[in-house]
């Protein structure tokens, strides 16, 4: 019975160390995903800022200015893209809303990120842009891939429509999470006025036809909770000028907005919880469970062990001697 018992727990013991690594490469890489279907919002303010006055055309100080964003994924188009993409994707359709202290529209720009829900990998397919306009985008957006490392990415930006790193800075303590602190500077750049203005019937082509541009730089930051690659804050400093051309009234440049954009507190509560929620199911696949499952197998195996060395320990009950044959008769 001890041998049986023996090789009952040896087995139990390789199965659970095959286990492990399956449950971290193979597992992991399927059951990790973002959701196709997943929706999301977040409100960003910028308290104290300078917004431009189209009516007067005047840069004036506001109280606030908001920023609602928008992440909607569209399952009927993951579908289509994943018949052909031979992996999971998800399509995000987002809408960056951005509002003046009177509640009136200053610009909003549409957005279509597609991405592998697993790496976070952009996928290129016919419906990728940014406010209508085709873009093909490299590196992120939005999001970090799990595990995050400590260590530069490709970053997406949508004013620019280009990619450029954004750095990591160093660990930090974000409301007891440990976090990576990334940062990113966009340099003036020139870009595209939006395709909605906030002036009824004023269209992009009609103030570039008066010769103004309009240039754009930000100082972008963000704290990434590493075992997710979500991050549970972020924050930009912000501006825009209008350059140049009749439009001025021969001035050479305005403040279209000037701030410094912040998360909500009550988007940051909801964050940090979501993200402390799903880290639990993250660690479950790459470290709690390959690691308990070898811990398991290590005392099978002393068990099994035990129980066969036991079993050959000298001293044990003799076995019994061997009856004499009987006599055989006729």
């Amino acid at each position: 019975m001890r041998r049986k018992a023996g090789l009952f727990l040896l087995a139990l013991a390789v199965f659970f160390a095959a286990l492990s690594p399956l449950l971290r490469w193979y597992a992991f890489p399927r059951l990790a995903k973002i959701p196709a279907n997943q929706y999301q919002d977040m409100v960003l303010e910028a308290k104290d800022a300078t917004l431009l006055d189209y009516g007067t055309m005047q840069a004036r100080k506001v109280s606030k200015v908001t920023i609602v964003q928008t992440l909607k994924g569209n399952v009927e188009e993951s579908d289509r893209i994943e018949k052909t993409a031979g992996r999971d994707v998800v399509v995000w359709d987002g809408l960056s809303y951005v509002q003046g202290p009177d509640g009136k529209m200053v610009s909003k720009v549409s957005e279509r990120y597609i991405f592998d829900a697993h790496t976070q990998e952009p996928v290129h397919a016919t419906g990728e842009a940014v406010d209508g306009d085709p873009v093909r985008r490299q590196g992120i957006e939005f999001k970090w891939p799990f595990l995050t490392e400590k260590r530069d990415y490709e970053y997406f930006d949508a004013q620019t429509r280009t990619s450029a790193p954004i750095h990591y800075r160093g660990t930090r303590d974000f409301r007891g999470l440990n976090v990576y602190y990334f940062e990113q500077t966009v340099p003036w750049t020139k870009v595209a006025f939006p395709k909605v203005m906030p002036v009824e019937g004023v269209t992009p082509e009609s103030v570039a036809g008066t010769g103004t541009t309009r240039w754009y730089t930000t100082v972008r930051r963000f704290w990434v909770e590493p075992v997710t690659g979500a991050p549970v804050y972020g924050e930009e400093i912000h501006q825009e000028e209008l350059r140049g051309g009749t439009l001025l009234g021969g001035r050479a440049k305005v403040t279209a907005f000037a701030g410094h954009v912040k998360m909500r507190e009550d988007y940051i509560e909801h964050t940090v919880a979501l993200v402390q929620s799903n880290r639990t199911l993250v660690l479950l696949l790459t470290s709690y469970l390959p690691w308990g499952c070898l811990a398991l197998a290590a005392l099978l195996l002393a068990l099994s062990l035990w129980l066969e060395a036991r079993g050959r320990r000298p001293g044990g009950p003799a076995p019994a001697p061997a009856a004499d044959p009987e006599p055989v008769t006729a």
